[in-house]
């Protein structure tokens, strides 16, 4: 009995593997001429085109201080990236990072440094340090801050907060480079 299985299983075994072999010869002799063919080369590329159907911009390094943030010594402040800049005299970026912004927005434009605090209870409750005001909007001073705790949480958007907050190591360099007077852009 163990005889006739082992020859019936091999019977089955060849049968399945003639199969496959008869299924891939009728298959890649199917297929047509034009995926045979190695793609050949082209003098020239297409040009890419977005979805709007115009050309595609080159994508932007994120890090890179905005094009159309001013000239000379300032802090840039880019709304959307949510990411401040310190920029000195040479334009050279000396320092970026990223920011917790405030339920209220400073309107795209040039500002100064009007007045900065060491310490003081931010409009929310926060013990907060380093404050450098530089605009209001909506009746709400705005400015940069750190939470002394070192926390940058979401602020409450049921309360109009002008905070611009960061982390302490960032809030410190800031202090520094942001004195009265010192020129802040706000970019959309």
């Amino acid at each position: 009995m163990a005889r006739s299985s082992s020859g019936f299983v091999a019977g089955l075994t060849a049968a399945a593997v003639a199969a496959v072999g008869f299924l891939a010869y009728q298959a890649s002799a199917n297929v047509p001429a034009n995926l045979t063919e190695k793609p050949r080369a082209t003098s020239t590329a297409a040009p890419s085109i977005s979805p709007s159907g115009g050309p595609t911009q080159p994508p932007r390094n994120p890090l890179a201080v905005p094009a159309n943030s001013g000239t000379g010594e300032r802090v840039v402040y880019a709304l959307a990236d949510r990411r401040v800049w310190l920029v000195d005299e040479k334009g050279k970026v000396t320092r970026t990072f990223t920011v917790m912004p405030s339920t209220v927005d400073p309107a795209p434009g040039s500002y100064s440094v009007t007045s900065r605090s060491g310490s003081v209870r931010g409009s929310d409750g926060v013990q907060i340090e380093h404050v450098v005001r530089f605009a209001t909007a909506e009746d709400v001073s705005i400015g940069f801050s750190a939470a002394v705790d070192g926390s940058t949480p979401s602020p409450d958007p049921s309360r109009k907060t002008g905070g611009i907050r960061m982390k302490r190591t960032d809030g410190d360099a800031l202090w520094m480079f942001a004195v009265i007077g010192a020129k802040v852009v706000v970019v959309a």
